[in-house]
């Protein structure tokens, strides 16, 4: 009988993981067999962002990354923002401005977040709410995501605040 399994390797969140994986394994399944468990696999069609992972940088959903493609590239999550017990101050401003109800799509709006400060640290309610709307919140908690997303903004301009 042939495999079409593969091993790859790859960093998460600054880690360096090795996982045998079949070409039908999606990143997020691959992530949550390392234990992190923040990005959850909720649609499985790339739908609803509550799998968003970091690719090298740039946001996919991980439910329809295939998880050979993460050979060799830097993976990061929600687990991986936090910094020597500090949360992000994406994170920060999310907890601040009660930015989630039940909590399941947060990660992915986070992640999400603080790729678009990145590019953009002054949006405007239009451009938070363009960039975010690849991500679901069932629990319609749109309002307090966008607030967030501005006070973060606002933290991160601030001159105290020490880049990590």
């Amino acid at each position: 009988m042939s495999t079409t399994s593969t091993l790859i390797q790859f960093h998460l969140n600054g880690e360096p993981v090795a996982r045998q994986v079949e070409a039908y394994h999606s990143l997020v399944e691959v992530v949550r067999d390392c234990g992190l468990h923040g990005a959850r696999e909720s649609c499985g069609q790339g739908l609803c962002g509550c799998c968003t992972v970091v690719v090298n940088g740039q946001a996919v959903t991980g439910c329809i990354y295939p998880a050979m493609h993460a050979d060799g590239a830097e993976v990061a999550t929600i687990e991986g923002l936090a910094r020597d017990g500090q949360l992000d101050p994406v994170q920060q401003a999310f907890i601040d401005a009660g930015a989630f109800q039940c909590g399941f799509c947060t990660p992915g709006f986070i992640l999400m977040a603080k790729q678009l400060l990145a590019h953009n640290p002054e949006p405007q309610d239009h451009e938070i709410r363009n960039h975010l709307a690849g991500n679901l919140c069932r629990c319609g908690a749109y309002p307090e995501i966008v607030k967030a997303v501005k006070l973060a903004a606002e933290r991160l301009r601030a001159p105290t605040h020490a880049a990590p």
